[in-house]
């Protein structure tokens, strides 16, 4: 039989390598600025546009689908193409998702810190933007099935099962997490709400991270470790059950996100004890990648590139311990909002995704452009400074994490809180926060110093855009029916089959976890003194989404003694049926708010917003004074009332027709309270509103025992 010749393309490589670098680096100096702003406020700028709570999602999305996602798109594109020994099914779908995937990048660089958001984390860009995104993602996918489809290998190997599992997973989980009520263009309300809106999200949450971050780069590991190493994989067998056990497992273990909330305690313990279980696959793959370095470790002291992945692989063995460690209920009651939650996701993301995208890099880009590396000490130096940059980072955090949770909880021997103020603990983890600021800047020289090392290693080759490449045709070939070992050796021949059992097995935890929440009322009892938000106060809560006021505070109180000593009455799920969405929030950089409301006058909460130290001396929190500035948009204000009906908040009949005049009726009241102390504001104004939602949060059940005693 004659060998057919192809060309692979490489452009398509490079030009995700590329963005993989810039955005890399973006998004890491995006996170370098938010670090020092927790231990330097006027690094806050005083601007609206660069507060932490605005550009923190910035820096998420920067690094999880800018820096990430290119980096995704560029090992794929390599691999699959060698792998199925195909050119793309289509270069023209492929510069449509390169080009589409840029900007879906760039219109979350406008948006996020303009403050339209939808507050959901990781998945904070608004409702036309998902629609684009959902199109490219079809768009990738068409292009990866129309290889695989046209290939000339049979069997797919393992790397594929992961980027299969990748692309069907995540189109779920964007497609459930996305179900909005646009009111606007830019500007939508989630049709969930509160406890059945936290277990989405965190479904969403904790596989975005399983899916996105995770099983991609598993994919890329088993085509680039034993590439670089010279060495077949450590275990066919290993990597099949690493493989299947892996996606089944995870999709279970987002409510470890909501362990002690208003979710109930089912669905906590589903995903208690799916997490403890998620370690046996992770780790399968992580020893399957160490092994596979068996009698190369001589060669791993010699070339940066498996020492990236040598570290990677370990951090990502460290990650997946902590994760299913975490979700013990014992430790969360600790961990939980604190730093010790951060740390833990840097150690997998700075070391386990970071790690293994340099590797890459440093082995690819010098094969498609025809030379070598062009310095192996400059490549070795980013090893030794991004390692010390980890450390300088995780370490202060871990420490961090530990002092915020033992100064939550500590009474002294009367009885009484020890810290009952929240500042006192976010002033002990300062010094901390310097030192994780030190471990981010000494990461980002490393990426800078690779940067260099990269462009001069382009400099001196010349790309080979269309790499020649030959193989033999794949025919049609008849297999007597059992002649062939294996079940899961059939199947790798069967793609589409390989598709549906993987989109088969991911939908059985979610439907599990999520169908009783919804449809059984009992999960999520109503309390009869909780009220819809009056439009002042909608539109105050918009406001407080808008500035990004929930990657700071938290809005639910755990039944601990230690946070209703502090906080108040523990939070009920009733409390949350009109909340769209959710406010739960994943750490405490401030106090908790679900009680705050009638616990400050309003004065306060004006004082407050302007200017924080002077209710709270040494506060790391941001002024707002815009907010005294800007008027309340109020045209919107109908819009959202019926939408909020549409979405079964039980408004009176009618009601969007005369909501702008109770909410002037209200604002007015809120400027007279202002001015019996001497503080002259207008009506119509941002903090106006905000100061309404505040003032709400928690009354509800306040007014129910009142009217009980």
């Amino acid at each position: 039989m004659q060998l057919e010749k192809f060309n692979y393309d490489n452009k398509i490589v490079r030009n995700f390598g590329i963005a993989t670098i810039i955005w890399g680096i973006v998004g890491m100096t995006v996170g370098l600025l938010i670090a020092s702003q927790l231990f330097q406020p006027s690094l806050n700028m005083s601007s609206q546009y660069t507060t932490f709570g605005r550009i923190r999602p910035l820096h998420t999305n920067a690094v999880i689908f800018a820096f990430v996602g290119n980096g995704i798109f560029m090992g794929v594109y390599y691999s699959l193409q060698r792998l199925l020994k195909a050119r793309m099914y289509s270069d023209a779908l492929s510069k449509i998702h390169f080009w589409g995937w840029q900007l879906l990048i760039v219109s979350a660089v406008i948006t996020l810190p303009l403050g339209i958001t939808t507050s959901h984390e990781y998945a904070e860009l608004e409702w036309p933007i998902d629609i684009f995104l959902t199109l490219i993602w079809v768009v990738f996918g068409i292009n990866m099935f129309g290889t695989i489809i046209k290939r000339r290998e049979r069997h797919m190997y393992v790397a594929i099962w992961f980027y299969i599992a990748t692309f069907v997973t995540v189109a779920v989980l964007h497609i459930v997490n996305s179900f909005q009520l646009p009111v606007s263009l830019f500007k939508s309300y989630y049709l969930y709400a509160g406890v059945q809106d936290a277990l989405v999200q965190w479904w969403y949450g904790h596989n975005a991270v399983a899916f996105f971050l995770t099983t991609p780069y598993l994919g890329m590991m088993y085509y680039f470790l034993p590439k670089m190493a010279n060495r077949p994989v450590y275990s066919y067998k290993l990597s099949i059950l690493h493989f299947w056990s892996l996606i089944f497992i995870y999709i279970w273990a987002g409510p470890h996100h909501l362990l002690y909330t208003s979710l109930p305690s089912w669905a906590q313990s589903l995903g208690v004890a799916f997490s403890i279980m998620l370690i046996a696959p992770s780790w399968g793959g992580m020893i399957n990648g160490l092994l596979t370095l068996r009698g190369a470790w001589d060669k791993v002291r010699d070339d940066a590139t498996l020492k990236f992945m040598v570290v990677g692989l370990t951090a990502y063995g460290m990650a997946t311990f902590e994760g299913p460690m975490l979700s013990l209920k014992q430790i969360n009651g600790i961990a939980h909002f604190t730093d010790w939650i951060v740390s833990h996701v840097h150690v997998g993301a700075l070391g386990w995704n970071g790690f293994l995208t340099f590797a890459i890099l440093y082995w690819l880009i010098p094969r498609i452009y025809q030379t070598t590396l062009y310095s192996k000490k400059a490549a070795s130096f980013h090893f030794w400074i991004g390692t010390l940059g980890i450390l300088f980072y995780a370490i202060p955090m871990y420490w961090s994490g530990f002092t915020q949770g033992l100064m939550w909880k500590e009474f002294t021997p009367e009885g009484m809180l020890k810290y009952p103020n929240f500042l006192e603990t976010t002033l002990a983890i300062i010094p901390m926060h310097v030192l994780r600021a030190v471990g981010g800047a000494l990461y980002l020289a490393g990426v800078i110093v690779m940067t260099w090392n990269i462009y001069k290693t382009m400099a001196q080759g010349k790309l080979l855009a269309d790499e020649p490449a030959e193989s033999l045709p794949l025919t049609p070939v008849f297999v007597p029916h059992g002649s062939e070992k294996g079940w899961h050796r059939r199947l790798e021949r069967r793609p589409m089959q390989f598709l549906v059992i993987s989109l088969i097995v991911i939908l059985i935890g979610g439907m599990v976890e999520m169908m009783p929440t919804f449809m059984v009322s009992s999960n999520v009892p109503t309390i009869a003194s909780v009220k819809p938000y009056s439009p002042l106060e909608l539109q105050g809560r918009d406001i407080y989404i808008k500035e990004g006021c929930v990657n700071c505070h938290t809005q639910t109180v755990r039944p601990f003694r230690s946070e209703t000593e502090r906080y108040g009455e523990y939070s009920k799920a009733g409390e949350y049926v009109y909340d769209h969405p959710f406010l739960w929030g994943s750490k405490r950089t401030g106090p908790d708010l679900h009680r705050v409301g009638g616990k400050y006058s309003d004065a306060w909460h004006f004082n407050h917003m302007f200017d924080p130290t002077t209710m709270s001396p040494g506060s790391i929190m941001p002024p707002y004074p815009w907010l005294v500035e800007q008027d309340l948009d109020i045209s919107t204000t109908p819009a959202k009332i019926k939408a909020m009906k549409t979405l079964g908040v039980p408004y009176p009949e009618g009601y969007e027709d005369r909501a702008v005049d109770d909410l002037n009726k209200q604002a007015s009241q809120i400027s007279a309270n202002l001015a019996k102390d001497n503080i002259q504001v207008a009506s119509n104004k941002e903090i106006v509103a905000l100061i309404a939602y505040l003032q709400r949060l928690g009354v509800d059940i306040k007014a129910n025992k009142t009217a009980a005693n």
